[in-house]
């Protein structure tokens, strides 16, 4: 009961606001990346949203990874 009582204190302790900061980095990121491989637009926008979905698999993973050092120790 302790744990997931730190868990949501992990949880809560996250503003949202900073997060919402990482959504127009992310993009911005996605579309100069994607623009370095590639010249039309089309291609441009499917890699973008390949390097989105990656960049957001990736903060994921170090969150959980992060998360579940704070719970262990």
């Amino acid at each position: 009961m302790f744990s997931l009582f730190m868990t949501l204190n992990v949880f809560a302790a996250l503003p949202a606001t900073r997060l919402l900061y990482a959504i127009p980095l992310i993009v911005v990121v996605s579309l100069v990346y994607a623009a370095t491989r590639h010249e039309l637009w089309a291609p441009i926008l499917e890699h973008a949203w390949d390097t989105a979905l990656w960049i957001v698999g990736f903060m994921a993973v170090v969150f959980v990874i992060l998360l579940a050092v704070t719970w262990w120790f």
